[in-house]
């Protein structure tokens, strides 16, 4: 064991910038978030936050989608901290139950419409791809941008009526308008959160800037072999090396009207404590997943958040202030996304300027 790395479980570790490769483009609304310039849509639409797993794709660099921190004594993986002492840093029942973050969080912005996918849930994820985790993920909308004239959407589930049978063929012929025909198409606006279960087919549209919470894995079944701008993926993009029929049996064939789909996966967020200086708002909790959880405060004065016996990470999607940990003062802003280990017992937020900022937690 390190014992070095364990002082480092007590102060607040701040992320370096951690873009990731996709099939997709996009990215412009995150250096923006990032108050970067120039502000450009290129093949890296993804930012990993506090990320230990690395990004599935072919002749990418190795550690591709793994976390760089900030300590006082230089700059180390997540990954390295978390594995010197899994107690100290995510909490004893993580530790013990996962050995892992148990958690991926992601800010990703579409230029284009991304592929028509599926990620697996826990049963397939097991059985299939020998792996713990699915991919479970949800979807809060922060912002949306006009892409030539088209509404910033989102395509998911099956409408009533798709079979099996129906989708493969549809898949066979790379019919891609009879597939997204095949799928609910809901316009979103920023606030808008939506619950992503494994086994539901889905594409996020273009112009859509959205924190994606989920479980820790990069494991994506895509139907289209073509990307909307004329990429060709590869085989193991497409089924991840279970092959085309058994990529099939991913999907949920459980079709459901309009009405339905926005009942079994729109979230409403709901305040859970506020004062004249805060309102603290749940966005995704254990009554939609027990695979993460997402709180959002809005501040304009100070709040402490206490310890729950896991890690927590705070993204500044905007304001600045300062942060108390440990008797020591240090700074926030915008842009930020700040590691708090399950070793630390209460922390206070104080925004200089109106701040809004997204608590990301584990598995509960």
């Amino acid at each position: 064991m390190n014992t070095d790395f364990e002082q480092y479980a007590y102060i607040p570790l701040k992320q370096f910038s951690n873009r990731v490769w996709r099939t997709y483009e996009g990215g412009a609304l995150i250096d923006r978030w990032k108050n970067d310039s120039p502000e450009v849509d290129g093949s890296m639409p993804e930012e990993w936050i506090m990320s230990t797993v690395t990004a599935r794709g072919k002749g990418r660099p190795e550690n591709e989608g793994l976390s760089l921190v900030e300590t006082p004594s230089g700059t180390y993986s997540l990954k390295e901290l978390v594995e010197s002492n899994k107690e100290l840093y995510l909490g004893k029942s993580l530790a013990d139950k996962f050995g892992a973050t148990g958690v991926l969080i992601k800010m990703l912005d579409s230029k284009e419409r991304l592929t028509i996918q599926v990620h697996p849930d826990k049963d397939y994820a097991k059985t299939m791809l020998n792996s713990a985790f699915g991919k479970t993920e949800s979807w809060y909308v922060l912002n949306k941008r006009e892409i030539n004239g088209e509404k910033s959407v989102i395509y998911m589930g099956f409408k009533e009526g798709v079979t099996k049978a129906q989708w493969e063929t549809l898949f066979v012929n790379q019919d891609i308008e009879g597939m997204l025909n095949s799928l609910h198409n809901i316009e979103v606006n920023p606030g808008d959160a939506y619950m992503i279960y494994g086994g539901v087919p889905h594409a996020i549209g273009s112009g859509c800037f959205l924190m994606e919470v989920q479980e820790p894995t990069d494991y994506t079944m895509r139907v289209e072999k073509v990307t909307p701008a004329g990429l060709t993926i590869s085989d193991e993009l497409i089924h991840q090396g279970v092959g085309e029929q058994n990529m099939l049996d991913c999907f949920h064939y459980d079709g459901c009207s309009h009405e339905e789909a926005i009942k079994r996966w729109k979230v409403s967020p709901k305040t859970i404590d506020s004062s004249d200086t805060h309102t603290l708002n749940t966005i995704f909790n254990e009554t939609h997943t027990d695979c993460f959880g997402l709180n959002e405060l809005d501040l304009n004065g100070s709040y402490t958040i206490k310890a729950n016996g896991s890690f927590f990470v705070a993204v500044i999607y905007f304001g600045e202030g300062t942060i108390v940990c440990g008797g020591k003062e240090y700074s926030f802003a915008q842009g930020d996304e700040i590691f708090f280990s399950a070793a630390i017992d209460e922390v206070k937020f104080t925004s200089t300027v109106a701040s809004k900022i997204l608590l990301c937690y584990p598995p509960s």
